[in-house]
């Protein structure tokens, strides 16, 4: 069984350091796409999204899977949206009925 491993990692690191080569590995397919962060929005966008969507702030919340309270403070401009919650918004600009699946 130790063996196997052993044979196991080694094949893998040999398969590892020809993929860093440049070379092509049977069974192993890369997919390279350039992706960006989305960009931050300001509370009047956010405001202007949630009310496209025509649902309340908890609502909004809600599809978000963040508190109302968070959504309340991205409005008045305490707080500003990251990770997560900035891809679903990002996502909701494009395509709002995304958030609305259930």
């Amino acid at each position: 069984m130790e063996k196997d491993l052993l044979a196991e990692l080694s094949e893998s690191l040999g398969q590892m350091e020809s993929h860093a080569a440049g070379k092509k590995i049977k069974g192993i397919r890369e997919i390279v796409k350039e992706v960006s962060a989305p960009r931050r929005l300001s509370k009047e966008e956010i405001i202007r999204l949630r009310k496209s969507m025509h649902v309340s702030q908890s609502a909004f919340a809600v599809l978000l899977n963040v508190s109302a309270r968070t959504v309340q403070k991205w409005e008045q401009g305490e707080n500003s949206p990251n990770g997560s919650s900035l891809r679903l918004l990002a996502i909701a600009r494009k395509e709002p009925d995304a958030l609305l699946i259930s």
